[in-house]
């Protein structure tokens, strides 16, 4: 599987971004893809996850409420809708995917390039 993140820039505070991870391999209907992001000096940390079954998508507490995962497989795209956006918000943001839920990066087997959220306040 070879994931493609893109739909970063740069925001106000209190904007709005949506995120896209295009996949390309078969059965991507069946893997589980998770968006991480990694601020300057900070680690990788988890974001959202949305598994086959799109009623089990699962959001990080710092995002939750004001963000939404969703996933297109006619597409082979999942998209990460954010809303409100914060300046903590800034990092570099990466899909991966996998076999089976999970929330550590370290479980992810694919990974996409990273694309850049930058918020300003």
């Amino acid at each position: 599987v070879q994931l493609q993140a893109s739909g970063g820039g740069s925001v106000q505070a209190g904007g709005s971004l949506r995120l896209s991870c295009a996949a390309s391999g078969r059965a991507f209907s069946s893997y589980a893809v998770g968006w991480f992001r990694q601020g300057p000096g900070k680690d990788r940390e988890f974001v959202a996850v949305i598994p086959w079954s799109p009623n089990r998508a699962a959001y990080a507490d710092s995002v939750k409420g004001r963000s939404t995962i969703s996933r297109d497989d006619a597409k082979n795209t999942v998209y990460l809708i954010m809303n409100r956006l914060k300046s903590e918000d800034t990092a570099v943001y990466y899909c991966a995917a996998r076999w089976g839920w999970a929330t550590m990066p370290n479980e992810y087997d694919y990974w996409g390039q990273g694309t850049q959220v930058t918020v300003s306040s």
